[in-house]
Parts: structure tokens; sequence; C-alpha cells
């Protein structure tokens, strides 16, 4: 989605918000004008750095995932094999 597309569609989402009792539309309402301005500001080379940090993060979190479950596997596998004799 371009950022065109995104902004009307944003657009017409707080349209249809406002349009709502206020009970039920405030805090959906706040939640889009924050996103709207969250979009609208410039990216700093901070914010790639954090991504990147947390691309890192999520990796490690990965890879300890696949050991941990190739262990379980192998754990499990022993225990079959074991029940088969």
């Amino acid at each position: 989605m371009d950022t065109a597309a995104f902004e009307a569609r944003l657009n017409e989402l707080l349209s249809e918000i406002s349009d709502m009792p206020k009970g039920q539309g405030k805090k959906l309402l706040l939640l889009t004008q924050k996103k709207k301005t969250a979009r609208q500001k410039p990216k700093k080379g901070g914010s790639l750095n954090e991504s990147l940090d947390y691309l890192r993060l999520i990796m490690k979190y990965m890879v300890f995932d696949v050991e941990a479950t190739r262990r379980e596997n192998s754990y499990l596998r022993k225990m079959l094999d074991g029940r088969e004799d």
C-alpha cells in the first residue's frame, strides 16, 4: 500500500470513527490520530538502528527456539526408540 492510499484509508477511518457515539469511538479516535501523527513524522537514522537491533534480537530468539526444538526432537526420538525395543 503506498503512502497516498494509506493516508486516504486512514482519513476514511477517522471520519467513520468520529461518526460513532462518543463513548465507543473516543479510544479508537485517539489511537488512529496517534498513528497518523507518527506516520507524518520524518524517520530518523536512529529508528533504523533501533529496527536493526530489534531484528537482531528476534533472530537470536528464533535461533534459540530452533535449537531447543532440535533438542526436544532428539530427546523424544530416543524415548520412542527405547519404547520400540
